[in-house]
């Protein structure tokens, strides 16, 4: 059963004309080791207070890498949404919908109702701005406007793109900064759109950018979000990028080590606009992680969580969970999209395999049962560019576990993804939940103030391979956990408590 519009009837919860006030007891756990070897654990429960702002405000999404695959397609898939637009394919009718966002097609769980699962849309949990109310816009090294852009990039059917042309051909990216370095060096023949000069003026360009989107098209609020080119990663070293002063000076020194995407991401902090950063390179190197703190600007990432990895974050958090042991991850993939083409170069897919990677490590240090001190399975990724298949990659996945008695269990999955068509919703959810966590206030029993969440935002996790969380805050993998964290600090908003999932009204 589906409701879509509800109120949380509790003493808890407060509603005022452009808020929503909650007080949430948070219960969780102190361990502490005794000299004896034991652990003691004490259940805790700490009051937290939150407010959340409920006026919608006209949002506007800069996209760098804007007339790449992902931005041509989220933008063409927010137009044909808005403007009602339908195409005949060989198989039929299609309409236009938002399949594959989070925020505009999954549903939460609030309760029963007469012995039936009732389930509300996660977008009604708390007010957020709808995708086609978005304007959109950014930069891009190629400086074919959209409309071509779309055709280049060969994911829609060709009908729909035909009706989308008209929107989309007045539509042109911002020159954007190109670095050779950084990326495949078969990227320079799209490069006739770039910002010159050095690294302090791209970085003052990006910011009169900023100003000047904001301004064309009066919106209220901006988020800036990388969706172009995987890049290599950066050197990280003390005196370049360690601290916020250092990092800056870099930029003023015309440093060859920053790269263009911690440019945008700089350029955006010190105008006050969120930054999320959509590729696995090391964008966030620390001193640009200091100056967002610093500044109290979101910031969030790294790389979209859309096929292959999604789906390792949820079968191997499976298999430990049961008590099984994979001892070998092996994951192989082909696509032929321009992402492919730049990622064939050995720098920029060393940057991929690392956020590739990562994502098992969490999963195999919660069972030490399984796994002694160090001990992880072997674990590979193959990346591999294959033009003729286009924007369909193929992953191909072989799992291979420990069992019972010596025995083995193997699971090989075949799956192909349309890349851009999974990434463009992930895009879209970046930027409405971040929207939404700057409208969100917070504070525990022991502050005076509400104030905002913290800049690097973990919530986010949910859609990134490599998450970026604070300091000392455990980076968790596992796909279920991540979606349970985003949607249980949303029900706290709103005076629900978390999905347990006990249900224990039935067991009485």
């Amino acid at each position: 059963m589906l409701i879509e519009n509800f109120k949380v009837n509790s003493p808890n919860v407060e509603y005022e004309n452009d808020a929503i006030r909650s007080t949430y007891s948070y219960e969780s756990t102190d361990l502490t080791h005794e000299d004896d070897g034991k652990w003691t654990i004490t259940p805790t429960s700490t009051e937290y207070q939150f407010r959340t702002a409920t006026q919608l405000p006209k949002l506007g999404v800069m996209l760098v890498g804007w007339g790449g695959n992902n931005g041509t397609t989220v933008t063409a898939g927010c137009l044909a949404n808005k403007h009602g637009i339908t195409w005949m394919t060989k198989e039929g009718l299609k309409k236009p919908n938002y399949w594959g966002s989070l925020t505009q097609a999954a549903t939460c769980r609030v309760g029963n109702y007469r012995g039936e699962e009732a389930y509300t849309p996660f977008s009604s949990l708390l007010p957020m701005v709808h995708p086609n109310n978005i304007v959109w816009g950014g930069w891009d090294i190629s400086g074919l406007n959209l409309a071509d852009a779309m055709e280049r990039a060969q994911v829609l059917d060709f009908e729909l793109q035909r009706q989308l042309v008209p929107y989309m051909k007045e539509m042109t990216p911002l020159p954007g900064i190109y670095d050779p370095d950084f990326i495949a060096a078969n990227q320079d023949t799209r490069a006739d759109n770039v910002i010159k000069g050095s690294r302090r003026e791209q970085m003052e360009t990006i910011r009169h950018d900023i100003r000047s989107f904001k301004q064309q098209h009066q919106v209220d609020r901006v988020i800036v979000l990388w969706t172009a080119n995987t890049e290599r990663y950066s050197e990280v070293a003390e005196g370049l990028n360690d601290t916020t002063e250092a990092f800056l000076s870099s930029i003023d020194n015309d440093d060859s080590e920053v790269a263009p995407s911690s440019i945008y991401a700089a350029a955006s902090i010190l105008e006050g606009v969120p930054f999320i950063n959509g590729s696995p390179q090391n964008t966030f190197v620390p001193g640009l992680i200091d100056m967002a703190i610093e500044k109290g600007v979101l910031i969030g990432g790294d790389d979209f969580k859309s096929g292959q990895t999604k789906i390792k974050s949820v079968l191997v958090d499976f298999l430990v969970g049961a008590g099984l042991k994979p001892t070998s991850i092996v994951s192989y993939n082909h696509l032929g999209n321009n992402d492919g083409m730049n990622l064939s170069a050995p720098q920029t897919f060393r940057s991929k395999e690392i956020s590739k990677s990562n994502v098992v490590d969490d999963m195999v240090n919660s069972n030490s049962i399984l796994y002694s001190s160090g001990e992880h399975p072997d674990h590979v990724v193959v990346i591999k560019y294959v033009p003729y298949v286009a924007d369909s990659k193929r992953a191909m996945d072989e799992y291979t576990s420990e069992i019972f008695m010596g025995g083995r269990n193997t699971i090989a999955l075949h799956n192909t993804c349309e890349d851009s068509l999974l990434a463009a919703p992930i895009i879209l959810d970046l930027a409405i939940l971040t929207e939404l966590l700057t409208r969100i206030e917070v504070k525990r029993d022991d502050q005076e103030d509400l104030h905002a969440m913290h800049p690097v935002a973990v919530l986010l996790s949910y859609l990134t391979k490599a998450p970026l969380v604070p300091d000392g805050t455990p980076v968790i993998n596992a796909l279920a956990r991540q979606r349970a964290m985003l949607e249980n600090v949303m029900r706290a908003c709103i005076g629900l408590p978390p999905d347990n999932n006990m249900m224990l009204e039935f067991k009485v």
